[in-house]
């Protein structure tokens, strides 16, 4: 007892009484201390999922028999893959998996029911989008296994299956897994180092009290902002550079496409980062609420942009949530370009979505960081 008295009447227990009393008084620390981790512990327990279910799949059925039909069938009957489209030929349905349209392709020769009749293996051509090396590999193995499947239904006491898949991964054939996170790690790094760098660099001026000093310069709000935006904005270009030069050199990233245009999308994504810095620094007080308040939004952005967890996993109100994450389709942006070479008409949606974003961000930023001066 007298080791408890001693503490009760430390200076250490004043200490501690006297933080407990300030966080009690701070209404919205409290808030950002217990709504943020419930709201974060709900979307990863329903986002974050190993499952992947309903891939998109899309048919070339040249035999358009019975015994075709009840293939197809049996690979939708556990609802791991839906056909999204058939196509008339096998390029057409090339083309759809290679655009991203598609998660997989299934060409079923025209000889399909006679190699059945005759006791020959019916050999199925399959396309998947190697970019997500996890979704292939399992998208992979479920066809085979529903192949295996469909052959035991046919006839139990055939020894070879009736039926073989021979599966192409496109873009990615080794099924390197860095090929498909690193992409989405770059946009990662830049949305957590943009905004909270931006963030913490302008509530700095609160903290130290040259805001106010601002007031007394003759430039407008604006350029004041600019003024503070453009440094980050070439030191995060830096950071570009670098994960590029990492990608391309310690992972062996093929950047098939166009390198110019991923550093000035990701230039166009960097103001968008930096956009989201300014607005939080502007909806808090100190740097303890910023980065609090940055946790509470970035968590979320990078778990539903595809970045680290398929989107395909994800519950169907997730998926339709994640389209308002930017980094979603930064994300896309930055594997088609590296894994895909793909064209730039290609990425009009992704680019015209960032562009809306960084337009809006930097004008609330710049309307909010304005009535703050005055």
């Amino acid at each position: 007892m007298p080791l408890i008295r001693r503490l009760l009447e430390s200076r250490f227990w004043a200490l501690m009484l006297k933080e407990i009393r300030q966080i009690l008084k701070n209404r919205q620390l409290i808030f950002l201390l217990t709504f943020p981790p419930t709201v974060q512990l709900l979307i990863f327990g329903l986002a974050l999922s190993p499952d992947v279910d309903h891939l998109s799949l899309g048919v070339a059925d040249y035999a358009n028999s019975a015994k075709s039909r009840e293939f197809i069938s049996a690979l939708v009957e556990n609802e791991v893959f839906k056909v999204s489209s058939y196509q008339t030929n096998q390029v057409a349905l090339g083309r759809q998996v290679r655009v991203g349209n598609l998660t997989a392709g299934l060409v079923i020769p025209p000889t399909f029911d006679r190699d059945l009749n005759e006791g020959r293996s019916a050999e199925v051509q399959v396309f998947v989008d190697g970019v997500d090396a996890n979704t292939a590999g399992i998208a992979s193995g479920y066809l085979n296994q529903i192949a295996n499947q469909y052959t035991r239904r046919l006839n139990p006491q055939l020894t070879s299956p009736p039926v073989e898949t021979q599966t192409r991964f496109l873009y990615n054939p080794g099924l390197t897994s860095s090929w498909f996170f690193v992409p989405g790690v770059i946009g990662l790094v830049l949305t957590l180092t943009g905004s909270l760098v931006s963030s913490v660099t302008m509530i700095r001026e609160k903290d130290v009290g040259t805001l106010e000093q601002l007031l007394m310069t003759p430039a407008a709000g604006w350029e004041i902002l600019l003024a503070k935006v453009a440094p980050l904005f070439i030191l995060l270009m830096g950071d570009v550079l670098l994960a590029s030069a990492m990608g391309r050199f310690v992972f062996q990233l093929p950047f098939r496409g166009n390198f110019l245009l991923f550093f000035v999308l990701s230039g166009l994504y960097v103001f968008v980062s930096i956009g989201i810095g300014i607005l939080l620094a502007t909806l808090s007080r100190t740097r303890q609420q910023v980065v609090l308040t940055s946790f509470f939004f970035n968590v979320p952005i990078i778990q539903l942009s595809g970045a680290i967890a398929p989107i395909e996993s994800m519950p169907p109100f997730f998926k339709f949530l994640s389209w308002f994450d930017p980094l979603r389709h930064y994300v896309a942006i930055s594997r088609s370009l590296i894994l895909k070479g793909a064209a730039v008409d290609a990425l009009i949606p992704n680019i015209a979505v960032l562009f809306g974003f960084a337009a809006i961000l930097m004008l609330i930023s710049i309307s909010r960081f304005r009535s703050q001066l005055n």
